[in-house]
């Protein structure tokens, strides 16, 4: 009875020793402790490593290589992750390969996804430090996306009252139903575009107008590109001052002689003077002309009566004659 009382106690530790290896088991392979692969170890530094625990899995280019071994804080504050890596993902992995957390799903358990990076560098080695990379946290994320709510439910509630106030404006509703406004419509774009050809006409009229100034053509261009025309502008400023000192020198002559002239008026004892302001030689000048005046209209009458005489009157016809020809002659020259 003793020795089947040992033999069942025999067996009911057994059993219980392969049921605690059995769980431990099923524990490990849950975990990807690679319990039959070598494995390295590397380590990373994080500020924030956002709920990942040991046993999360790492992932190489979204390959799963290797897991979280230890998640633990150091005295400046950061936080280190060991992750254990398959022996054989030493030939991919590079030292400037960078860490970032992740999320399996949109829900589910963190992961460390290791990023390769472009760039010739050496393979990881076991006790390596990986460089990591800032990741967008979930809860940032969702806090982010309710205050864009928010902002969206405020600016619909403003569009809203927009419409609401659209329907409620009977002028507006007035214009869009009024049948003139899409042809004034069609006239202005009508308009619009003439004026746009215009002014592109404009534009390129200008645009051939400026070429030819540059390429020398034309009255300006000429100016503007002749390099003589500075010289010669300079020669012609030259010469304008000159002429302006001799125009000085001119005016002060003619202030002179128009001061003298007013000194011979008014206290001169000239000719001039006496001709402007002595009456008595302007009456005998007046005589003078008068007299004149019938002597040469005496003398006409003497004349006249001299080519009726018989003494003279040939030569006067001669002359007549003469001059005649020469008006002939002068005309057929002509």
């Amino acid at each position: 009875m003793a020795k089947k009382s040992f033999s069942n106690l025999k067996l009911g530790a057994f059993v219980l020793a392969a049921l605690a290896f059995l769980i431990l088991l099923l524990y490990m392979i849950g975990k990807n402790r690679n319990l039959f692969g070598s494995t390295f170890a590397v380590k990373a530094h994080f500020r924030n490593v956002q709920g990942l625990t040991p046993g999360n899995n790492v992932r190489y280019a979204g390959i799963q290589v290797g897991t979280v071994k230890k998640v633990y804080i150091l005295e400046d504050g950061r936080v280190e992750v060991e992750l254990l890596i398959e022996n054989e993902m030493k030939q991919y992995i590079r030292k400037n390969a960078s860490v970032t957390i992740a999320t399996d799903g949109l829900m589910g358990n963190k992961v460390l996804n290791i990023v390769p990076v472009p760039g010739d560098a050496d393979l990881i080695a076991p006790g390596d430090i990986l460089a990591t990379q800032v990741s967008p946290d979930l809860d940032n994320m969702v806090n982010t996306l309710s205050g864009t709510n928010n902002d969206l439910a405020v600016v619909a509630a403003e569009l809203k009252s927009t419409l609401l106030r659209i329907n409620n404006s009977a002028a507006l509703w007035a214009l869009l139903n009024d049948s003139s406004l899409s042809r004034n419509l069609s006239a202005s774009m009508v308009n619009i575009r003439s004026a746009t050809a215009k002014a592109n006409t404009m534009v390129n009229d200008l645009d051939g107008l400026v070429l030819d100034v540059k390429s020398g053509k034309g009255s300006l261009g000429a100016i503007l590109t002749d390099t003589s025309f500075a010289e010669n502008l300079n020669q012609a400023i030259v010469r304008i001052k000159q002429v302006a000192g001799q125009a000085d020198t001119l005016a002060k002559e003619l202030s002179l002689v128009t001061n003298g002239l007013k000194h011979d008026i008014n206290d001169g004892k000239g000719a001039v003077n006496a001709l402007l302001k002595d009456s008595a030689i302007v009456k005998s000048i007046n005589v003078s002309l008068d007299n004149i005046q019938k002597s040469t209209q005496n003398f006409n009458e003497v004349m006249e009566g001299m080519k009726h005489s018989f003494l003279v009157r040939g030569y006067f016809r001669k002359l007549e004659k003469k001059q005649a020809k020469e008006a002939l002659q002068k005309t057929k020259t002509q």
